[in-house]
């Protein structure tokens, strides 16, 4: 099996050796795509023929069999899922009107496993190639899943952007996805999305001990630290999108970099993929592959001033930020959560935290101030505070935390470092064994990171007062425990060079941002970037913060701007100028104004004019 593994990985294009022995030379091989899908008339690339229509639907499209629901419908599924999580595609929010683009878009799909070298699990990648590829004006662009989402992640922020306009796009879920493993049954994902067992080709398949019982998943489980390898996950699905434009024209061939276009483009955790796959490859003939990249909201880190790892301020805001809200008037946060709601959790919180000696203060509202106070100092704006209680509404902090913990340190199940493990669970939280139902609906319903598409976290410190501190605690103490740990190393290895000499690179990020500040991590990018003399440019937009899909809640649609428009511009904008049409793009702080309880109108948004 694992010889077998290791063949149809280097098949796929991973570098491969003739010989194993240590030093020896490698080489890159790609062979046709492993799966080839036709998406025409009522199922197309874009949107799977559900249209605005069905992506504004409250509930996602049904299999006509839960026991065994077809691939083209978890497919049609996953799609749905995704342009909600990522757009806000509400009524008075323009999309499809004022921008972006939901057209029905006919072509094919080509789809495989990859591996970079030194992996133990494989990546997807997934291209689409429109009917109306335009072979006079050759064109890729290649996008990462932001958070941990499955290979439709970014649809909506590449597919939206390039199919209509005669591009292929290729994805890749960057080791992350939605291809979970039961532990218990032994079933995981197909290359189709179906679930599969010992006896098929998975998409993730981990080591597990006998009686082993509970979830898997790839970002936590696959040993590999999947965001050491980020630029290679985006360079490989760029190599396979030329292997599947070979296949879809071949009267055209060959595909190369030479002689078609690389734009690269993702947000949140595919945007600092992009910026990953940015940097000098150091691979010769390869070495110019990229010609432009536009990153929204990116997760980056650059050591220097103002810097910080995500796991960083992760860890910080999960502990202290849902008593630092309470410092905060109460008519300043958006809901939910409703503050009624909140407030005796986060004074209990503010409680523990003076019990554990991690703040001062002799009441909830001396407590809450120096709590905020010390976010405050350590970066935090009250833009950022006000749009992160939406993550400390929905338990995302330590959701991210317990994640990448596992990640960074390279766990495998069983071995968490702080103990957290997932499963199915009672309406107590307890575990149970996952249905049936369940099972086959995490590729669609999942977003690669427990709580959801019920799978939660475990934790095994949980304890009263503050039933989650203890184990968030532990999550803190990872980072404080010094540089000789796996997790710090893990940490380490996720920073991030200065992208290419003469490589166009676009920086978009909402000011509000709240999950990931700009402070922390665009701001000092763009700063070490243009110290170096790349040619980086930075959009900074005011009243926007980083979950778009959260708009289509009222009072968030009033309150922000959405992200993708910028990003749409940057990519219009960088294009014209790759085509000889405009210059390179000027920095701006772009004051963009809310919707109110009107509809969105182009003016609102204040884009730059192409240079």
């Amino acid at each position: 099996m694992r010889a077998a593994a290791a063949l149809l990985a280097c098949l796929i294009g991973a570098s491969c050796s003739t010989t194993h022995s240590r030093g020896a030379k490698e080489a890159s091989a790609m062979i046709q795509p492993q799966r080839e899908t036709a998406h025409r008339g009522n199922d197309d690339l874009l949107t799977a023929g559900l249209g605005i229509a069905g992506l504004r639907a409250m509930t996602p499209p049904a299999f006509a069999d839960a026991a065994h629901p077809a691939a083209e419908e978890l497919r049609r599924r996953a799609i749905w899922n995704n342009w909600r999580g990522i757009a806000d595609l509400s009524p008075t929010g323009g999309y499809g009107e004022v921008y972006g683009s939901v057209v029905s878009v006919p072509g094919r799909e080509f789809s495989a496993f990859a591996t970079v070298p030194g992996a133990r699990q494989p990546h997807r990648v997934l291209t689409q190639v429109p009917d109306a590829f335009d072979l006079n004006k050759r064109c890729v662009v290649v996008t990462a899943s932001s958070g941990s989402r499955g290979i439709y992640g970014a649809i909506a922020v590449a597919g939206a952007w390039a199919l209509p306009k005669g591009c292929a796009v290729a994805y890749t879920d960057k080791g992350a996805g939605t291809d979970y493993y039961d532990l218990e049954t032994r079933t995981g994902v197909r290359l189709d999305g179906t679930r599969g067992g010992d006896g098929d080709t998975l998409a993730f398949r981990p080591e597990v001990a006998a009686g082993a019982s509970g979830v898997a998943f790839k970002h936590a489980h696959s040993g590999d630290n999947p965001e050491a390898d980020w630029g290679r996950h985006v360079k490989q699905a760029a190599e396979f999108a030329l292997a599947s434009l070979d296949r879809a024209f071949p009267q055209a061939g060959p595909f190369t970099f030479g002689n078609t276009r690389i734009i690269a483009v993702g947000i949140s955790n595919g945007g600092g993929a992009v910026l990953r796959a940015a940097e000098p490859a150091g691979d010769g003939a390869d070495e110019n592959w990229l010609d432009a990249v536009v990153a929204g909201e990116p997760n980056v880190y650059v050591p220097g001033s103002g810097s910080r790892t995500l796991y960083d301020y992760t860890t910080e805001a999960a502990l202290l930020m849902p008593c630092a809200l309470l410092r905060l008037p109460a008519d300043s946060l958006p809901q939910p959560p409703l503050r009624a709601q909140a407030e005796p959790l986060w004074t209990a919180r503010c409680a523990a935290l003076k019990s554990a000696g991690l703040i001062d203060g002799a009441d909830t509202q001396a407590q809450a101030k120096n709590a905020y106070e010390k976010l405050r100092a350590h970066g935090w704006t009250d833009e950022a505070l006000t749009a992160g209680a939406l993550s400390v509404g929905f338990d995302l902090w330590r959701a991210v935390a317990v994640t990448y913990a596992s990640a960074y340190a390279r766990a495998s199940v069983g071995a968490h470092p702080c103990g957290y493990s997932f499963a199915a669970q009672n309406a107590d939280f307890s575990p149970r064994a996952s249905t049936e139902a369940e099972r086959n609906a995490w590729f669609a319903d999942g977003t690669g990171i427990p709580p959801g598409a019920g799978v939660g976290i475990i934790d095994s410190k949980l304890a009263a007062p503050d039933f989650t501190l203890p184990g968030l605690q532990c999550l803190r103490g990872l980072l404080d425990a010094g540089a000789d740990t796996a997790l710090a190393s893990g940490v380490a290895q996720t920073q991030a060079a200065m992208p290419r000499k003469g490589l166009p690179v676009v920086v978009v990020h909402g000011l509000d941002d709240g999950l990931v500040p700009p402070a922390f991590s665009s701001a000092p990018y763009v700063a070490a970037a243009k110290t170096a003399g790349r040619e980086v440019s930075y959009w900074q937009v005011r009243h926007a913060q980083h979950f778009d899909g959260f708009l289509a809640l009222p009072v968030y649609g009033a309150r922000y701007v959405p992200v993708l428009p910028y990003v749409y511009a940057a990519l219009d904008q960088v294009s014209a100028q790759l085509d000889g049409k405009g210059g390179r793009l000027s920095d701006a702080v772009i004051e963009a104004k809310p919707r109110g309880a009107g509809a969105v109108e182009a003016g609102q948004f204040a884009i730059p004019a192409q240079p």
